[in-house]
């Protein structure tokens, strides 16, 4: 036995040593022979906000917030445009100017923060932050249908976005934090006292909101929201992502630029990083994996209360954050205030649904089985097993009746789910949408149709199969209007 267990021991110690080896000639070879770091991966943005700018009193209204973003952009143009070689004067790259991916081909360049002040007196606030390696972009239709319901919406560009990729290798989680708090304070400021202020967050933005109200929760000197919609919340990530937090230093030698960077990819989207760094990643860890705790520690004294209400927006199926983690670790541990689950189920009638794993959506059927809920669930299905057309099913919190309401919406058949990234987006967006009116001013990242052989395109497969907006978006709109005209007034 002793012989056995001697020799297990020396084959699993061979085994875990020659993964260690393979893993490491991997990394030397992304290192010394992967993709090259551009300029936009260089550059240091010198003049990006950071939470010693607002503590320390330098920044702390969005006009001068602005004015440190301009700064930035100008950088963009100043120390990026010199530097271009004829390989990176492509059509389909953000930073030469003219380009298809260009944002400045835009009527508004949508990676800055944006302010939308509705006709008349404002009936409230809307702050909108966005995700990780996005921009204000990836709530834009969403706060220009606010604006239009008489809100005054800010859509905040968090530090590290929306400029260029070498700010995802700097920031800082209090550096976001410290960026919504000046936002929430500024537009109470803009408001008065008694208009209330709602805000909404997509991936890492609702993970932001969340902290946010917490913290309001506690402070009596900040904006206390009236209310939160959860986009794609990203509540829990892959552990994986924990990597990010470990600082060798290997990045600051010269040649080793790339060990800060996780991927690094061809920008061809004007509005959204494609490259990613390991700082990125790790922050985004620390974010959740501190707001988790912070909410165990409340619910550990009971279901947590004196939150505001809640409206939380996922798909099934969510390969970017573990959308079970909204249950488990925010809303089944609040108490039943108001809050709200709305889930997107896989489509039931897809022509590919042969294709599809024995499984797509267990938390469909979880959901389902539990009847003592502290919040309501609405799942968004086929009406039947036979037809594209879907339904709305409602059932309240700690109750077990469910209702039922056809929409007046449907699968496209070619469509077996939505994604983390397509819940905020309408059909017809201009970028990612699938149905958008043709033009050729600008990329149309939603209506790319092309075929071929692997290995060859310059870009990642998943940007062409992955779903980009969502078919029932005039609903997400409908029930996030519904929402903040509910929302107490006073708060």
């Amino acid at each position: 036995m002793r012989r056995a267990l001697r020799w297990l021991g020396r084959t699993v110690g061979s085994l875990l040593t020659a993964l260690l080896l393979v893993g490491l000639g991997f990394y030397l070879h992304f290192l010394w022979a992967g993709p090259e770091l551009k300029p936009w991966h260089r550059m240091r943005l010198e003049a990006e906000f950071t939470a010693s700018d607002y503590a320390d009193g330098r920044v702390t209204t969005l006009a001068q917030y602005r004015e440190r973003e301009q700064r930035l952009l100008d950088q963009v143009r100043t120390d990026i445009t010199p530097q271009l070689g004829d390989a990176d004067r492509l059509p389909f790259n953000r930073f030469n100017p003219g380009s298809l991916s260009d944002p400045n081909v835009w009527a508004f360049n949508w990676n800055r923060t944006f302010v939308l002040q509705p006709e008349g007196d404002a009936n409230g606030g809307v702050l909108l932050l966005h995700g990780l390696t996005d921009s204000p972009y990836s709530l834009r239709s969403i706060g220009l249908a606010l604006a239009a319901r008489g809100y005054r919406v800010v859509g905040l560009r968090l530090p590290g976005h929306g400029i260029a990729p070498a700010g995802l290798l700097r920031f800082e989680v209090e550096d976001l934090e410290a960026a919504t708090r000046l936002a929430m304070r500024d537009l109470r400021a803009a408001l008065g006292e008694s208009k209330p202020i709602h805000m909404i967050g997509y991936s890492n933005g609702a993970a932001l909101a969340v902290s946010y109200a917490l913290d309001a929760r506690a402070d009596a000197t900040l904006p206390r929201p009236a209310g939160l919609v959860l986009i794609s919340p990203a509540i829990g990530i892959t552990r994986l992502a924990a990597i990010g937090r470990i600082r060798t230093g290997l990045s600051d030698l010269q040649g080793f630029g790339r060990a800060a960077w996780q991927l690094i990819e061809a920008e061809v989207d004007p509005y959204k990083y494609q490259s990613f760094s390991f700082n990125a990643a790790g922050a985004t860890q620390r974010l959740t994996s501190g707001l988790t705790r912070r909410i165990a520690a409340l619910a550990s004294q009971g279901p947590v209360r004196d939150m505001p209400s809640i409206l939380a927006f996922v798909s099934t199926v969510d390969s970017t954050v573990q959308v079970p983690a909204v249950i488990d670790s925010l809303l089944g541990r609040l108490a039943p205030d108001g809050h709200e689950l709305v889930v997107f189920d896989v489509n039931r009638l897809s022509v590919v649904q042969p294709l599809l794993i024995a499984d797509p959506a267990p938390l469909t059927r979880r959901l389902l089985a539990q009847t003592q809920r502290p919040f309501a669930l609405t799942l968004i299905t086929n009406a039947s097993a036979s037809t594209l057309q879907v339904a709305e099913r409602r059932s309240s919190a700690l109750g077990t009746a469910t209702t039922e309401r056809p929409l007046d919406l449907a699968w496209p058949r070619n469509v077996f789910s939505l994604s983390h990234v397509a819940l905020p987006f309408p059909p017809d967006d201009p970028l990612y949408g699938y149905a958008a009116p043709v033009t050729s001013r600008h990329v149309q990242l939603g209506r790319i149709e092309i075929r071929g052989e692997n290995g060859v395109l310059n870009v990642p497969n998943w940007m062409l199969t992955r779903q980009r907006s969502n078919p029932f978006h005039a609903y997400l709109v409908e029930r996030i209007e519904s929402f903040l005209a509910g929302a107490p007034q006073n708060q």
